[in-house]
Parts: C-alpha cells; structure tokens; sequence
C-alpha cells in the first residue's frame, strides 16, 4: 500500500501556556482539495502556516512524499501560498507579479514568458498582463494571486481565507473558478475558511476544527447527513435541538423520551450514553413536515408557529414546543401549506428517527 501524498502527524503547536493546536493527525492524497473549517481560533490557520514553515510545531512533523518537510525553510518548500489579502506587488504590473516567483528560480525569459501566458489564460486574465493591480477588481486581483502561486507548479497550495474579504456573488464567481482551475491542474490544494457553504461547494473533504483539534473528517455528504459531535452537527448545515431523557441505548441507537411522554426509538446516538441521562434531540429544519393534526402512527411533535418568513427559494416556519424549545421548519417556496399557515396555529412536526441523531 503506497503513503500518502501528505502526512500530518501528532502536530501540536502551543504560545506559552495556551495550546493552539493539539495533536492533529491528517493523510492527505494526492490531487485532493481539503478544507479546515472551523471558527476563529479553532487551530485552522495555525495548523496551515505550520504547514507553509512560516511557524514552527512544539512537536509533531509533516511529510510530503515520505520526507520530512520541518527542516525545511519556507521558501524551499516549493508550497503555494495564498492569503486573504492579495499580497500583490503594487509597483509591478500584473504579468510581472505572475512572472515573480519564475524569476526568483532563475527561470529562461522565453520559459517565464510562456508560463505567463498560460497562467493568464488559466485565470481568464488574458489582456490584463500590463494592468497593475490597483487599476483591478478584487475578485481580479485574487486570481492574480492565484496564478502567481501557481506558477511554478508547486506540488501543494495553501489557501487561507482567501475570498473573505469579496461581497457575495463575487465570492461565489471566484468559487466557481477556484474549482475550475483544481479540476483542470489537479493541484493538491489545502482551503482554511470559517464559510461552511464555501467549504461544501469547494472540497473533496472537509476536516472540521474545534479548540484546536479535529472533530471530524468526511466529505460534506458523510459531515452532514452523520455528524459525530454536536459541535459538528451545529457546524455544518442548520440544526435544531430538543432536550430530551435517554431510556436505553445500545449499538449506536437509542430509545428517547421527549417532555417525559413522547417515546422515540431507533435514534442513532452519539457520546456516552447512560439510560436514564439527559441528552439533546438534533433535527434538520429540512426534514421535519409540517402536518396540521396528530398523525397516526408517525413521530411527531406538536408546536405552535411563531412566525413565517420568505426567504425567496424556500420559507422559514418558526415554531415553539409547550416548554418553549424553537424549532424551524424549512418548506420550498410554493409549498402548498403555506397559504394557510398563521402565527398563533397549532401544528405538528413529523421526522423519521433514522434522521434524526441523539448527542450525550
């Protein structure tokens, strides 16, 4: 069996007595585009400038074809780098700014010249090469950035936080190119953001952080549909959570009670469960139906809606329990409940338990 492309092992990083990163642990293959995501100060960035050199772990290593990458300066490690801020050369013209790492390695001019060509024509940018970067856009100016880092073929590209600072559609336009352009090099690419629709749209993988370790690897599917922790399942997508009693728990399924009547079995569950503990009931706003009177038969629960707001493709339902616990609904624009629907009704919520999960 060969090695992974990239290695992370047992990397820890800690500033005095405040550890920022604990133990992550991580294979990368090669050609997969991978994101950190995570809040601020979750370890993400940390982990990734341990990664580029420009900090150094409190212990741990990092392998990049089986061979150590720690002592190696950064600017040898032939790693691309892109940041949140475009960190474009302002004097030099955007060609110059492309054809700066090519000079750095003493590349031939004709060689240079081509690779600019090709770097311009990767990022839509052709006619733009005597443009410095002020007379451009954002979204311009970070692909610029994108093609420098890219044009000297590193094996593996770093990128942190780097549409933050871009409006909306623009960070949406530059997604769309960001992936274009991992399709077409196949570069291993290395995402830090905090956006979980950004690292969903983008990743082949996302590993989510939380207080500086992993909680969790999958892609967004396996994160989303089977979260491990409940930081995850807040993490990832919208939630909502029920209190509810745990009656018995065995082999990764559970028996709930919810206000202490309504029992619920066959709940994947999560945590240590103890029959007889207290828990938390997750549900996705997506999968809950909305029903106007007790269903026979079907796992339900009765709320009154607190308010309803149209959010354009689909309409949000609020809604209270008896005990004052907030539940959303999420119903596609056009439902056709929808017309009947007041604040003050009384309804009821139906799920599939399967959908459901249970976090101890």
């Amino acid at each position: 069996m060969s090695k992974p492309f990239l290695q992370i092992r047992g990397i820890r990083k800690e500033y005095g007595p405040v550890t920022a990163v604990h133990d992550v642990n991580l294979d990368v293959a090669q050609g997969e585009f991978l994101t950190f995501l995570g809040p601020s100060g979750s370890g993400k960035s940390t982990t990734l400038y341990i990664l580029a050199g420009f900090e150094a772990p409190t212990r741990g290593d990092i392998l990049l074809n089986g061979e150590t990458l720690l002592s190696t300066p950064s600017h040898k490690r032939n790693i691309g780098m892109v940041f949140q801020r475009y960190t474009l050369f302002p004097h030099l013209t955007v060609g110059e700014n492309i054809a700066f790492p090519l000079k750095v390695r003493r590349l031939p001019k004709a060689e240079i010249d081509a690779k600019v060509r090709d770097m311009l024509k990767l990022v839509r940018l052709e006619g733009f090469e005597d443009r410095k970067p002020a007379q451009m856009s954002g979204g311009q100016q970070q692909r610029v950035a994108l093609a420098r880092a890219l044009a000297y073929d590193p094996p593996v590209l770093l990128m942190d936080e780097p549409l933050s600072a871009l409006d909306k559609k623009l960070r949406e336009e530059i997604q769309h190119e960001i992936r274009r352009i991992h399709q077409q090099t196949e570069v291993t690419i290395l995402y830090v953001t905090h956006d979980q629709e950004e690292a969903l749209r983008l990743s082949d993988r996302i590993a989510v952080f939380s207080k500086g370790v992993i909680d969790q690897i999958g892609t967004g599917p396996e994160l989303y549909a089977n979260p491990a922790t409940r930081f995850v399942a807040e993490f990832i997508g919208d939630s909502d959570f029920l209190p509810c009693d745990l009656v018995t728990a065995a082999n990764g399924k559970a028996e709930i009670a919810l206000a202490g009547t309504t029992v619920i079995p066959n709940v994947p569950v999560h945590g240590k469960p103890v029959a007889g503990g207290k828990a938390a009931l997750m549900l996705r706003p997506e999968r809950l139906r909305l029903m106007r009177s007790a269903p026979g038969g079907a796992t339900a629960v009765p709320v009154t809606i607190s308010d309803i707001t149209f959010l354009g493709n689909n309409i949000h339902v609020a809604t209270e329990t008896a005990r004052g616990d907030a539940l959303a609904v999420r119903l596609p624009f056009g439902h056709e409940a929808i017309s009947s629907l007041s604040r003050g009704d009384s309804v009821w919520l139906g799920f599939d338990p399967a959908s459901a999960h249970v976090f101890c």
